[in-house]
């Protein structure tokens, strides 16, 4: 098929004539899946993990998904990055374990639970029962884990899935517990109540990092309420707020101790307000409108008094609700803290201490609240009011706004209402809007490591390194403390055990330490077990139960790196050995996730980094720069887009886009597309233009070709030395980027030297690779062509590790063991991942030869930009090509690469100028660069750009040359003027291309011989495409004949005729007029259409026809003593030959009882050219 078939080789059955064939095109998607099934059938990953056994350990964190959904882009490019940089580490010379991981436990698990069960709060799951809640989440945690690993296998990322690890084992868990009691015996842990971000809908706290995941834009009510004061009822102090769902549970109103508070009279009412003085537009909304103007200030409201914020301090006010009035009794004043501004509200912010941060600290540190007193928080855990507010009870706080705006209305205290849009935080798991609450939690004290993490931060490498120094270094800079419990049931427990008032805490490290403690042994770790545990008291009191909370599941992803080898219980010294690991990867939004988690941990642990390099990537976006949806579908299925265009593919394209940057990419299918059609194809092309010559030059020597790396370096052709130079340049890059992963520095310079391998080596080498300049130099460009493509597939096996392992597979079957090579060896090994990367080799180091060929290339790209400007084709012969340049090392390097600069694939020229006399064919000018000079020069500018408009082209030059000159009296530097360079010879007769270094100029005038070869390579491109689309090998032998028909249809003949070497050259057979075609031959393929207009547009038919043996009837007639009869049979018997039948030299046979011999070339002939080249026709 197309895809070429692919199984594990034996050498010994395979077939000689067939190592070469390979098909015209290649299925992409069809040949991966062949390789896929090649590595399954010879165990090919966990066999590269039992070769590398003993080398050096390239350790590996692979952050833990959520099987409950399928992967999305995000997952594949993580995995991508992930897999090549592994691949590479092997290749390298390294031992690379890789484990997958799955999170199993927290909210995304529980959510989808909630829902298919209708569970609304808490209360449910107790009365359903805790065992039978987790069973259901343990039922589903592995959903989708077949198609994870069906997707992530098609991407071709090798990873074990049977030596997988799941947050939810056992073993995992107990290695949790271990972490935590670690920090605990550190005094690391404590319980407080802190306000944090709480999801009304999971009924669970949320961290910061967690909160930060899901801003939205939305309205909410943004209301103005006064407050009267108890000494004077006749004036308010006014607040506002966009939550009034608080205002049940305010305490205190907070003012800014420097900002200036007026007294106003509202004209309207006659009711009188304490504002900040510059927020009167919250209470007047009259003042935000285009029509406001401050000349109408007396009409709205009159300033009484002023005063300063610490004026106010200790103001009395009345309850706005009558619910908490009595229960503290030194709440309900007026307190100043310096977080209040005045670019927002009232410059009076109400404290609920229960709902807010600063709040509760601003209550605390004022007194209203006593160091352990819980803030009155009338909520359940769904975030409905209790019997604590009776007019609210049962109602969700978002719902309540309304009913409390309405009552407020009533009874006189709404003074503003209006409607906010602004960014606000939900809950990442169900999309809904957060609140802020104060709960009880467990905290890790974070505060308190901050100098050792920014320190432990300093020590790794991440890529790219903003995101360290920026991001990343900011959240740790500002780490808070950190709350890891969660109020919720699928979990791993929190292994304390306490008394009622939490004076007596013991903390469990492991299954064998409950065991010691409680006389319990357990097998599972989740709350249905251990919960019904006991610990009896040191005290002598109740026994010790266990604390409610689960920990947050970032909390075990950020033990994976201990958990996963159930450290310290197990593996201790490898671990101990590897850590930190050598590299993690994951996106973007993990900054304040799993990479904030793993150093956090490391830090208390062991104060080390859990990792030595970081490669962060940003987001892929829909097509229109939307973040992906299932939803809206608008993006394609990941696996229908490895369908389509194959994995490889795939892999390019996301590794070779901004995202491994730390930026956005919005994903196209047809960027996809583009990896395969300009770099896979091209490169598929270069290897089987290589198979072909390969194959030709064995049938031409009668010699098996045999692969030499020696006879690749003993070359000295100019641009066999110049590829070998460059992949050398290219193999050193690799590494050193590579080895700094920096990815984003890696792709782009191996496709660039595929476009240099397959454009530029395989095209300028085409005819000497065919054996045009003899059999021996083809054997040299076909050990090089060899040898560089042999070390790019292997180069590139971590990038595109399916396309590499099939041409590798296929260099292989040529390759001939020396017997003593090692079975992971280039050539020996059974797989490309096998085979240790190529190392640079100084000796084939060239800058002089790798400089030539980048003039060279420069000065082809030039030409043929001024052949497409007067839309002359390739294929058209010119007679003279003049480079012009100033710089003779630039001529000099044109020189030595003459042969290629003029030849047919280059440039098709038939004679070449080299000059240093630039000004006779163009002019150069000089302007300032006005964003550098005009702040400089000033008003003098003026005159400097007159005197660069009057200096010479000679001046100019200088100028280049040294890089700065005097003009006008000011030191310029070149870089601070453009330099115009403009062509000025005879535009009727010449084109020309322009750059700094060069100037290159075609004559384009054409006569009847350059016309001629025109035509000559039309109608050999035109029989190349008929081979092509009949699918025949170089090796298949065809005659073609044609036939041609119009007004100039003598002159096309003509051309075809004095121009028949030029196309044996190429075609290796002249093509023939139809009227000598045999009766009998049998086309294989045939085409029409009319020529170019260069040919005036005359008709053309070609037949690609099998050889057909023929005679020359006149001189058979003679062999056989003029008997036409016998004759006849002699003609009719050497019709149905072969060619082959004639390779003896001679054709006997009996015809009519006598025996006839006919000689070849003589009286039979191999094919209609050899006849009509023996008649001396044609």
């Amino acid at each position: 098929g197309e895809g070429g078939g692919m199984a594990a080789r034996n050498d010994e059955s395979k077939e000689p004539e067939r190592k070469f064939d390979v098909p015209q095109s290649l299925s992409f998607p069809r040949m991966e899946e062949e390789v896929l099934k090649f590595w399954e059938d010879t165990d090919a990953f966990e066999e590269s993990l039992r070769l590398s056994e003993g080398r050096p350990e390239y350790t590996f964190y692979d952050g833990p998904p959520f099987a409950t959904g399928t992967p999305h882009y995000g997952h594949l490019l993580a995995g991508t990055i992930k897999d090549t940089v592994t691949r590479f580490a092997h290749q390298n010379g390294h031992h690379v374990v890789r484990r997958f991981g799955w999170d199993c436990h927290g909210l995304p698990v529980e959510y989808e639970i909630d829902k298919a069960h209708n569970i609304r709060d808490r209360q449910q799951v107790l009365e359903m029962g805790i065992g039978t809640y987790n069973d259901l989440c343990r039922g589903i945690v592995s959903r989708y884990t077949k198609e994870w690993e069906a997707t992530v296998t098609r991407l071709g990322r090798w990873i074990s899935f049977k030596n997988d690890y799941r947050t939810m084992e056992p073993w995992y868990m107990e290695s949790v517990w271990w972490v935590f009691s670690q920090l605990f015996e550190k005094n690391l842990v404590y319980r407080g109540f802190k306000v944090m971000p709480y999801s009304t809908a999971c009924a669970t706290p949320l961290s910061n990092f967690e909160a930060s995941q899901n801003y939205k834009d939305v309205s909410d009510p943004a209301v103005v309420v006064s407050f009267p004061l108890l000494d004077d009822p006749n004036v308010s102090l006014v607040a506002w707020t966009t939550t009034p769902w608080t205002l049940p549970s305010n305490l205190a109103l907070c003012v800014n101790p420097d900002l200036e508070y007026v007294k106003v009279r509202d004209v309207a009412s006659n009711v009188r307000y304490v504002v900040g003085k510059d927020r009167l537009m919250e209470l007047f909304p009259v003042m935000k409108t285009k029509k406001w103007k401050p000349a109408k200030a007396s009409e709205v409201y009159e300033i009484l008094e002023t005063y300063r914020g610490t004026d106010l301090v200790g103001w009395r006010y009345t309850p706005l609700f009558p619910y908490f009035a009595t229960s503290h009794a030194t709440a309900f004043r007026v307190v100043a803290d310096g977080y209040v501004t005045n670019d927002a509200g009232t410059g009076i912010v109400h404290q609920a201490p229960a709902f807010g941060e600063d709040d509760y600290r601003v209550c605390m540190a004022n007194g209203i609240l006593g160091r352990d007193e819980e803030p009155p928080c009338p909520l359940d855990a769904n975030a409905r009011y209790t019997s604590e507010v009776p007019d609210y009870e049962g109602v969700h706080v978002k719902e309540a706004d309304a009913a409390i705006m309405r009552d407020l209305k009533a009874r006189g205290r709404l003074v503003v209402k209006d409607v906010l849009l602004h960014s606000y935080p939900f809950c990442w798991r169900s999309d809904t809007p957060l609140i802020y609450r104060t709960v009880p939690s467990w905290f890790v004290r974070v505060e308190q490591m901050r100098e050792r993490l920014l320190a432990n931060n300093a020590q790794t490498r991440w890529v790219p390194e903003h995101v360290q120094e920026g991001r990343f270094r900011n959240w740790l800079a500002d780490a808070r403390d950190w709350a890891i419990s969660r109020a919720r049931f699928w979990g791993t427990p929190i292994p304390l055990w306490t008394n009622e008032d939490f004076s007596e805490v013991v903390v469990v490290s492991s299954i064998q330490d409950l065991a010691d403690k409680s006389g319990v042994t357990v097998e599972d770790l989740h709350r249905e077990t251990v919960d019904a545990v006991t610990i009896p008291s040191s005290r002598g009191g109740p026994p010790l139960r266990r604390v409610d909370e689960v920990f947050d599941c970032w909390f075990e992803s950020g033990s994976m790196p201990y958990a996963q080898q159930h450290y310290p219980f197990e593996n201790r010294e490898r671990f101990e050995a590897n850590f930190p690991a050598d590299f993690i990867a994951e996106g973007l939004d993990q900054t304040r996730g799993w990479f904030y988690t793993l150093m956090v941990l490391s830090t208390a642990l062991f104060d080390k980094p859990a990792f030595k390099n970081n490669v962060v990537n940003g987001l892929v976006l829909a097509e229109d720069g939307k973040k992906m949806s299932k939803r809206l579908k608008n993006y394609p299925d990941p696996n229908d887009v490895m369908a389509r265009h194959g994995a490889d593919a795939l892999r390019v394209y996301l590794i070779n886009s901004p995202v491994v940057r730390a930026e956005s990419l919005r994903f196209s299918g047809e960027g996809v597309s583009s990896v395969v059609r300009e770099a896979l194809i091209p490169w598929y092309n270069a290897f089987r233009f290589f198979m072909q010559s390969a194959q030709r030059w064995e049938q031409a020597t009668e010699r098996t070709f045999v692969p030499s790396a020696e006879v690749a370096i003993s070359s000295t052709n100019d641009v066999d030395v110049w590829i070998k130079a460059s992949l050398n340049d290219l193999i050193t890059t690799v590494h050193r980027e590579m080895g700094a992963y920096r990815l984003y520095n890696v792709l782009p310079r191996q496709l660039r030297f595929l476009e240099e391998l397959t454009n530029w080596y395989v095209r300028l080498n085409r005819v000497r690779l065919k054996g045009g300049a003899g059999d021996e130099e083809a054997r040299l460009g076909l050990n090089v062509l060899y040898t560089v493509l042999l070390d790019m597939t292997v180069l590139m096996a971590p990038f595109t590790p399916f396309f590499a392992e099939y041409l590798y597979q296929r260099l292989r079957a040529l390759y001939v063991p020396a017997g003593d090579e090692a079975p992971d060896a280039k050539g020996v090994a059974t797989s490309v991942h096998f085979v240790m990367l190529p190392q640079p080799n100084p000796s084939m180091h060239n800058e002089v030869s790798v400089r030539r060929m980048q003039v060279m290339q420069q000065a082809v790209e030039l030409g043929r930009v001024a052949r497409e400007r007067r839309n002359i084709s390739l294929r058209m012969p010119l007679r003279k090509l003049n480079v012009v340049s100033r710089d003779q090392q630039v001529l000099d390097d044109l020189l030595a690469l003459k042969n290629y600069l003029v030849s047919e694939s280059t440039l098709n020229v038939r004679e070449l100028e080299l000059s240093l006399d630039e000004q006779s064919w163009c002019r150069l000018s000089a302007n300032p660069d006005g964003s550098k000079l005009g702040r400089r020069l000033g008003k003098r500018m003026v005159e400097v750009k007159a005197a660069l408009a009057a200096m010479s082209h000679d001046s100019i030059s200088d100028f280049i040359r040294n890089g700065s000159a005097e003009v006008a009296g000011e030191t310029l530097q070149i870089d601070e003027v453009f330099v115009k360079k403009e062509f000025t010879g005879d535009s009727t007769q010449y084109e020309a291309g322009v750059s700094d270094e060069m100037l290159v100029v075609l004559d384009c005038e054409q006569d009847q011989g350059m016309l001629d070869e025109f035509i000559a390579r039309e109608v050999v491109t035109r029989i190349q495409q008929l081979r092509k689309s009949a699918k025949l090998q170089p090796t298949d032998r065809v005659e073609a004949f044609y036939a041609i028909s119009g007004p100039h249809a003598a002159d096309v003949g003509r051309a075809l005729r004095e121009q028949a070497q030029l196309m044996a050259s190429t075609l290796r057979m002249v093509p023939l007029p139809a009227e000598v075609r045999p009766e009998l031959s049998v086309a294989v393929a045939e085409g029409a259409g009319a020529m170019s207009e260069e040919a005036h547009g005359t008709e053309l038919s070609l037949w690609l026809c099998r050889p057909q043996v023929r005679v020359d009837e006149a001189s058979v007639l003679a062999a056989v003593g003029g008997d036409a009869a016998r004759a006849r049979l002699a003609l009719m018997y050497t019709r149905t030959l072969p060619p082959e039948a004639l390779e003896g030299g001679r054709v006997a046979f009996v015809a009519d009882g006598r025996e006839v011999s006919l000689a070849v070339g003589e009286h039979v002939f191999a094919d209609t050219t050899a006849l009509l080249s023996a008649k001396g026709a044609g």
